[in-house]
């Protein structure tokens, strides 16, 4: 909305400074910030009335893994804080992003279709029809449609290369052609995924998001300016730098959200929140041909989706567990790594896992 104003600069100066997109960005950040820490508040006592609180599952697996205890800590915290989070990113966009961008417009489908997703997942287990969720095929079938309709949108209108970009190579290349759409549907699938297992303590999932998101924003302004990208010998993407503008106003929710989800927290994100923010940084990371990089920025995620995939695939195959429980925080609680100690370490290596995914624009 603002972004329109810049076009009556010539008419009063000062509306020039909507067109700059590192001013847009900074505003976009400020805004989902302010308006988590404002209406959060609110929000959280609308979920205890409503009574849309954690009730853990029991009687199975994850109660014997994780101990009764940690369960009972943890039940009745309300959930569902996703909606605050995706909320406050759509109005942040809506204001500060140039809404005829189709990057802009593509990711907010994703991050809608996949809220939608999440909300529904969560809502079964709250009331209580099934404790479980949504069927997790059922689940993944309307992930794929999404990823579908977006790689296709990717392949056909708006031309993004079929050329992967292989970090610390500037000259190996790897066409996929038609088989592209594949591998967009994956990158969206599997990150939507693998941040929605890392949901499973205390600020884990929204700070290794922050990070990631904070990345990603730098990402798109380079990929985005002809001059840089020609400069670090990386693909430019017209008009890719506005998502800049999106990546910032996650990292200004993310803040915002970590204010009352870290130790102890007074509220979930729930699967509305980790699914919707897992593929919205996996579709932007495809926009700016940043997808193997991604691996390497988005570590403790993809460590994460490892560890269930070793553990299911071990347990199948031999009847024996890699892990005491996964995903591995889970493990690691049962070696009696306390809840806050796991966070901050996990913080600490997507941090370095940052300043690696910068470092490897200049080798190359």
């Amino acid at each position: 909305m603002f972004f329109w104003l810049s076009q009556f600069r010539f008419e009063f100066f000062p509306l020039n400074i909507f067109k700059y997109i590192t001013f847009r960005a900074g505003m976009a950040a400020v805004t989902t910030f302010l308006i988590c820490i404002i209406i959060g508040p609110w929000f959280i006592r609308k979920l205890k009335e409503w009574n849309l609180g954690e009730k853990p599952v029991t009687g199975g697996g994850r109660e014997t893994a994780l101990g009764a205890a940690h369960l009972q800590s943890k039940e009745g915290t309300p959930t569902m804080g996703g909606i605050l989070i995706i909320g406050s990113i759509l109005v942040s966009v809506l204001f500060w992003a140039d809404l005829s961008n189709p990057y802009i417009l593509l990711t907010i489908l994703t991050m809608l279709w996949l809220a939608v997703i999440g909300f529904v997942d969560d809502f079964m287990k709250i009331s209580g029809r099934n404790k479980n969720g949504m069927p997790s095929g059922t689940k993944m079938l309307w992930q794929m449609l999404l990823a579908a309709i977006v790689s296709y949108f990717v392949y056909s209108q708006l031309h993004v290369s079929t050329v992967l970009d292989i970090p610390f190579l500037k000259r190996l290349t790897i066409d996929l052609g038609a088989f592209y759409m594949l591998f967009v549907m994956l990158v969206v699938v599997g990150t939507s995924n693998a941040v929605n297992l890392t949901d499973g303590l205390d600020g884990l999932a929204i700070g290794c998001t922050l990070m990631v998101a904070l990345a990603l924003s730098i990402l798109c302004y380079i990929t985005g300016n002809a001059n840089f990208s020609q400069y670090l010998f990386i693909p430019y993407i017209p008009n890719a730098g506005e998502l800049t503008v999106f990546c910032t106003a996650i990292v200004g929710a993310s803040l915002g959200f970590l204010w009352f989800n870290c130790h102890p927290a007074s509220v979930f994100m729930g699967d509305v929140g980790a699914l919707a923010l897992g593929g919205t940084l996996g579709i932007i990371a495809v926009f700016i041909k940043k997808e193997f990089l991604l691996g390497i920025l988005g570590g403790i995620f993809v460590w994460e989706a490892l560890s269930v995939i070793m553990q299911v695939t071990s347990f199948k195959l031999t009847g024996k567990r890699i892990f005491l429980c996964s995903p591995f925080h889970h493990h690691l609680q049962k070696i009696n790594w306390k809840e806050s100690k796991i966070v901050t370490r996990f913080w600490i290596v997507g941090i370095i896992l940052v300043f690696v995914t910068l470092m490897t624009l200049k080798i190359r």
